[in-house]
């Protein structure tokens, strides 16, 4: 008994090596192969454009930082998934709340002025992520009263998100329709808003040329709080049981509809919280093409940190490299920057499906039960 008692902790420890660690690099080695093998298709040199990515990524000290800047909204789009997935639930919504956060962060950003930084910065910050939480609550409520799926609601209300911060800026039109409450009259025809105060910006760590600014450090005290909140609280217990088995939380007095709709809301905050430090970091106001697919680059980078907070800013910084040197790849190679969004897909493929990467690196079997489970769970409803 003794005997068996001592292998069990070596067993963890190589489940979390396997599925934490090993998989992942080996999933982002195969896709870098397999991204390899298309570029040679079509007649590019693979090893010229790993160069040229490199080089974009690392070769230089404004390398360095364009790369830390991307991995931010990496983190908590990535963290915004990851907590959902824990619950058992898919927030396809993460750009939606990105979104809703960016808007309500710059609508208190543009006004009360005078306002000292010390209280203009964190009621900007707070009303982001309020934003991202209403937003993300609300497919979790429905879900809870109505039965209606999370993925469905979410993909709805991206398209919500994007009309209703459209509108908001919108900067009217030839035939006397009325700008956007938020649209800044100085830009004339171009929808956007104006730049937040001073005293709701988050001050630079690098100013230019690197433009690297102390939104670094919130996503990273965001994570330390989410890894604590989900692995050492009786919140976090509770969030990880439903995921797990829902009519087991719910027999073991867990209850199920609030744990589901406070999970929503806390991916929401994160994803909120992303958009909102994007606007009041980097851009210092809100255009409609700002939102991207930083959203949807979250499912990815959860999926490969094998939604463990602390894999998912692994995760963001390999993603943030791949987007930093995407332009420096195609400069000095040729080769079409879309080509990354290839990597990324593969990279996303071969984590979904990890016998396929045993079956190509001859790994044991059986070592990643847990993953499977999480992500069948996570489309298994309640």
């Amino acid at each position: 008994m003794a005997q068996a008692n001592s292998k069990e902790p070596k067993s963890i420890q190589k489940r979390l090596f396997l599925g934490v660690l090993l998989i992942p690099f080996l999933a982002l080695l195969t896709a870098l192969i397999a991204g390899a093998v298309v570029m040679l298709g079509f007649g590019d040199d693979p090893i010229l454009a790993y160069q040229g990515l490199f080089q974009g990524a690392f070769g230089s000290g404004r390398a360095w930082s364009v790369t830390i800047r991307k991995m931010i909204p990496f983190i908590l789009t990535g963290l915004s998934v990851a907590v959902a997935f824990k619950a058992g639930l898919f927030n396809i919504g993460a750009s939606g709340q990105f979104v809703m956060g960016s808007v309500c962060s710059v609508a208190i950003g543009i006004h009360f002025e005078g306002l000292p930084m010390i209280i203009h910065l964190p009621l900007a910050i707070l009303s982001g992520m309020l934003g991202g939480m209403i937003w993300g609550s609300i497919p979790g409520l429905l879900k809870v009263t109505t039965g209606a799926h999370e993925v469905i609601v979410t993909i709805m209300m991206n398209y919500l998100a994007s009309l209703f911060a459209g509108w908001t800026v919108y900067a009217g039109g030839t035939q006397g329709q009325t700008p956007g409450p938020l649209w800044d009259r100085t830009a004339r025809a171009i929808s956007e808003t104006p730049d937040v105060f001073a005293s709701a910006q988050i001050p630079w760590l690098f100013g230019p040329p690197y433009r690297v600014h102390y939104g670094v450090f919130l996503a990273l005290i965001a994570v330390v709080i989410v890894w604590w909140l989900i692995y050492k609280t009786t919140i976090g217990f509770e969030i990880r049981t439903v995921g797990q088995n829902p009519k087991a939380a719910r027999y073991a007095g867990i209850r199920v509809e609030k744990t589901v709709v406070l999970t929503m809301g806390l991916a929401g905050a994160l994803a909120g919280l992303a958009g909102t430090i994007e606007t009041l970091g980097l851009n210092h106001k809100f255009a409609p093409e700002f939102g991207g697919q930083v959203g949807f680059d979250g499912i990815t980078v959860a999926l490969l940190g094998q939604t463990h907070p602390f894999g998912v800013v692994i995760a963001s910084f390999l993603f943030g490299a791949l987007d930093a040197g995407a332009a420096k790849m195609q400069f000095e190679s040729g080769v079409a920057a879309d080509i990354i969004q290839v990597i990324q897909a593969l990279v996303l493929a071969f984590v979904a499906a990890p016998l396929i990467i045993k079956a190509l690196f001859r790994l044991r079997s059986g070592s990643d039960e847990g993953h499977a489970t999480k992500l069948n769970t996570s489309w298994g409803g309640s």
